[in-house]
Order: structure tokens, then sequence, then C-alpha cells
């Protein structure tokens, strides 16, 4: 599974996603089917449910999905709510201080995002969420986890210019010109913008 997932992590989503049928529900009846063991050949297997969670069809393909863009295992993907918010926004174009379909900018859509998922109230501009009492700033970068804002310096004029949200395995959810994606943190494009990171005060959840 490891290999297969680094084979086609560089792909389009959508191509190796019909390329993995991955399957989460194995009966022990079905496995005897399929592989044509009888009870014999089947003391030293253990057929494992992967579905454990009794998850939905349209969230197990949303876990794999993620899980095969962000290079993780399958298990590392448990905030359903998280990635179910993002993935309907992919590839929406850019557009400064815009929340829409037509056009988008990170921080507004981060704003919304926080409130949503992590039920927590964020300014809509980058520098705003950088002076937000509900979020705790470091600087650090190996200690990174999902759900963490990533912030970038573009020019002397903007000390905080815009913002990103950390996922797994050094992928950021962020906009370009090339619209709302998911990037690799360790491109240079954004290593030699970024200023620091800020974490949700638990204090600045909602009770």
């Amino acid at each position: 599974m490891i290999l297969m997932m680094h084979l086609f992590t560089e792909c389009p989503a959508q191509k190796y996603i019909s390329q993995i049928p991955f399957k989460y529900d194995y009966s022990l009846e079905q496995l005897k089917k399929e592989s044509g063991m009888n009870e014999n050949g089947l003391k030293n297997k253990t057929v494992i449910n992967d579905n454990s969670e009794n998850l939905s069809d349209a969230v197990l393909a949303l876990k794999e999905k993620y899980s095969i863009i962000l290079a993780v295992m399958p298990n590392k993907i448990t905030n359903y709510k998280l990635y179910s918010y993002i993935d309907p926004w992919l590839n929406t174009p850019y557009k400064e201080k815009t929340f829409s379909k037509k056009g988008i900018d990170c921080s507004y859509f981060l704003q919304s995002l926080y409130s949503d998922v992590y039920k927590v109230t964020l300014p809509k501009d980058p520098a705003g969420m950088w002076k937000s009492k509900s979020i705790q700033i470091f600087t650090g970068r190996s200690f990174l986890a999902e759900g963490d804002l990533v912030f970038f310096r573009y020019d002397k004029d903007h000390p905080i210019s815009d913002v990103g949200l950390y996922l797994h395995n050094d992928r950021i959810l962020a906009c370009t010109d090339k619209g709302l994606a998911i990037y690799n943190f360790n491109d240079e494009y954004f290593q030699l913008r970024y200023i620091g990171a800020g974490r949700i005060n638990e204090d600045g959840k909602k009770k």
C-alpha cells in the first residue's frame, strides 16, 4: 500500500483515486470465496476490518482521497469535517477579499473554515489572525500539526501578508495565482516567505 501511495502521490487526484480500488471491509466469507481458500488455508490469516468506525461510502472516499494527496496512511485522516469542508473549494480561483465559488481569498476562506470546523471566531485578514487572542503564535516548523495556521510575508509593507492551513506531511492549503489548492510547504516559494505559525488556544474555543 505504501508503494502504491508513493507511485501515485504526484498524479492528479481524480486519476489516481480511480486507479487504487481500496477495499475497506472484507468479511471472512467474502475472502474465502474470492481467494478459493478453505478453513485450513485461513488458519494463519487475519481479516482486518478497516472500517471499524462504520463510515459512509462518501467519508471513506474522502479518507482515501486525502490519504493519497497528503501521502499519509488512511488512519491519519480522522478530521472528516475538515476535509469535507475543504474538498468542494479546491481549485477555486484566487480573488482578493472575496469568498465565493467565483473567487476566493484564503484568509476569508480560513476564517469561515475555523468558525465551522473548530468553532473559533477569527478576523478575516492575515494580520488580524496573527494578533488574535484565540491563536498561540510559534515560529518552529518541525512540530506543525494539522489545523495550524501558517503565515507568510510578501513585502516589507505587509509584515503578515497571507495565511494558509497546515494539513499533514508538509502539505498546506493555500492560495496562489493558481487558486486554492494543496501545495508542498517545502517549496522555495513558501519557505522564503514563511514567518511563523499559529495554533488554537483552548481558551479561544467556543464553549
